[in-house]
């Protein structure tokens, strides 16, 4: 069987792994993990305070020891807040310390004033179990649904195990406490909550690093996908939207608009490319507020740009066309060194439900290029009765 003193230092050992894991997290600048990395350091200085509890005095091996384990899981809880981006007001944010400043009374009073070792057990029971049910309702509220659900339902399950582990082990305290009361004295209910530490706290650890790794993921992602500049699609990811739109439309009436920022290579010869990363970004920002969820909007070079539609008629896609270009007209951008006003040219082309996405596109293009002939400034489409 093990000893209790195996199973801590066990434990500070897989800390200690943890800690190294989320070091190398650090340069990505992930919210919770310096949280979690102090959490790490601190369950380390508790662990090793509670092996050494024979030969140390009560207030490092009982007080210091316990308090630091408590802050532990205070501080994962509020890195998975920080990670999550939850607001909370102050006196939110101090609930938790003032519970954890109560822990530290209950804990000095019932060692020094009327040592009684399990009403310690129940009181730090109790806010273990409370923190660990928040870390899990936070998770589990908080996850981001369209990410796969492994890594976020993996922290849930240790931090509800760790739960159901203080609410046991501070109920059984609570109504007959166990002749071994002591930590470091064997036997076994000794062993079996400090191996359900063992296997919570490194469990929890881990799944903190793998919904860390989730972000990288999703970061990569969003970066494979939207243009870094605009937030409008990546070329490659718009293509592939666009021929999966047509892959599946059916009946579907699909359109495209290719649409040019006129005049941008002045706009970046007279007031530098940084005016121009403006405008375009400008550009976008009034697109994408403006277009409905399920229309895709993407960057497909330069100043160039598409719009892929679902409507029922191309006038429909030529008023909202249209209605985009006279607030672009209308709407001035703010540039390093003033002020300036810029308008779009664009071209529409309607799907004939049999050419590929290229060719749709060649047509849109070359309506594009007709209104840019015209004098700019302008929207391009077939008529209605050409279409028909």
């Amino acid at each position: 069987m093990f000893s209790p003193v195996s199973i801590l230092v066990v434990t500070a050992l897989s800390s200690i792994l943890s800690i190294l894991v989320l070091i190398s997290l650090l340069s990505h600048a992930i919210a919770g993990v310096r949280r979690w990395l102090l959490a790490n350091v601190l369950a380390i200085v508790s662990l090793v305070l509670f092996a050494a509890q024979n030969v140390a005095p009560a207030w490092l091996g009982v007080v210091a020891a316990n308090q630091l384990l408590a802050a532990t899981i205070l501080l994962i809880y509020e890195g998975c807040n920080d990670f999550f981006d939850v607001r909370t007001r102050p006196a939110q944010r101090w609930t938790g310390w003032v519970m954890w400043l109560g822990v530290m009374a209950g804990i000095v009073y019932f060692t020094y004033v009327v040592p009684a070792v399990h009403v310690r057990v129940v009181i730090v029971s109790a806010f273990h179990a409370a923190c660990c049910l928040a870390i899990a309702g936070r998770v589990l509220l908080e996850r981001p649904k369209e990410r796969p659900r492994y890594n976020y339902l993996f922290v849930v399950g240790a931090a509800a195990l760790g739960a159901l582990g203080h609410t046991v082990r501070g109920a059984i305290y609570a109504v007959k406490p166990p002749a071994q009361a002591a930590l470091l004295q064997p036997g076994a209910m000794q062993i079996t909550f400090l191996a359900l530490g063992i296997l919570v706290l490194p469990s929890l650890c881990i799944g903190l690093v793998m919904m860390a790794h989730d972000r990288l993921a999703q970061r990569l992602e969003r970066l494979a996908r939207f243009d870094d500049l605009t937030g409008a699609l990546s070329r490659k990811a718009f293509l592939a939207t666009a021929a999966e739109r047509l892959a599946r439309a059916g009946q579907k009436r699909e359109y495209v608009a290719v649409v040019d920022v006129d005049h941008f290579k002045s706009v970046n010869d007279r007031y530098g490319h940084a005016a121009g990363d403006e405008v375009l970004r400008h550009f976008a920002s009034i697109v994408r507020a403006r277009i409905r969820d399920d229309d895709a909007f993407g960057r497909i070079g330069g100043e160039e740009f598409c719009l892929f539609c679902t409507a029922e008629r191309i006038e429909d896609v030529t008023a909202l066309v249209e209605r985009l270009r006279k607030t672009v007209e209308t709407t001035p951008c703010a540039v390093p060194g003033g002020v300036l006003h810029y308008t779009f040219s664009a071209g529409i082309a309607a799907w004939d439900r049999r050419e590929p996405l290229a060719s749709l596109m060649a047509r849109a293009d070359g309506l594009l290029y007709a209104a840019k002939v015209a004098g700019r400034n302008r929207v391009k489409a077939p008529v209605a009765d050409a279409l028909a």
